[in-house]
């Protein structure tokens, strides 16, 4: 049997089914449904159409990507200020250090300033690749992951663990949610 390097068999089938359900959800997604037919008229005549159908794809595939790129890091260690695979992440530089490398977004380096920094969205709205933010220090937007489907997040969690999924449904996070965030290239540094 097949080891894997950060988790064992039974998580690595979790996090395949996890990501089978990512990608189909996804793919629902991807492209926008307009009812009025003079709106689709309108929008093709101007090639619009297929601009707007060409970003929902990048989109989507950033959020997948980023959502992988985040599985490939279970394992490393929480590192209070770290922001690197060899050395360990905190929470806030696992997310900062995901955007940078995968969709090249530049991040405030702080839980709190990456809140502050991105649009505040809806829990039921939430998507694969969105932030979601926690008070664990009895502050405010004190913790952030990122969320990647069925109610589920990747995150850093505290010293002594190591990057890993958390059900956000669990008592200990549901009691500390502190809201969900979007990253979009209009609240990020150049």
């Amino acid at each position: 049997m097949r080891k894997f390097p950060f988790f064992g068999y039974a998580c690595a089938m979790r996090f395949f089914s996890l990501l089978v359900t990512l990608l189909l959800a996804c793919a629902a997604h991807a492209s926008p449904t307009v009812a009025d037919e003079a709106t689709d008229g309108f929008l093709a005549d101007r090639g619009l159409l297929a601009q707007i159908a060409d970003v929902g794809e990048e989109v989507t595939a950033k959020a997948s990507a980023l959502v992988v790129n985040a599985m490939g890091l279970l394992g490393v260690p929480y590192r209070r200020g770290g922001s690197s695979s060899e050395t360990g992440f905190d929470c806030s530089g696992f997310v900062r250090t995901l955007y940078e490398q995968t969709a090249g977004l530049l991040l405030p380096r702080k839980a709190e300033q990456q809140a502050a920094a991105t649009q505040k969205i809806d829990r039921t709205e939430l998507q694969p690749g969105d932030l979601v933010f926690f008070n664990t220090m009895r502050r405010a937007f004190s913790h952030v992951g990122i969320y990647v489907g069925e109610n589920k997040f990747i995150h850093s969690p505290k010293p002594g663990a190591k990057v890993r999924v958390d059900d956000m449904g669990r008592a200990y996070w549901a009691r500390r949610f502190d809201g969900a965030r979007r990253v979009t290239q209009e609240n990020t540094a150049p």
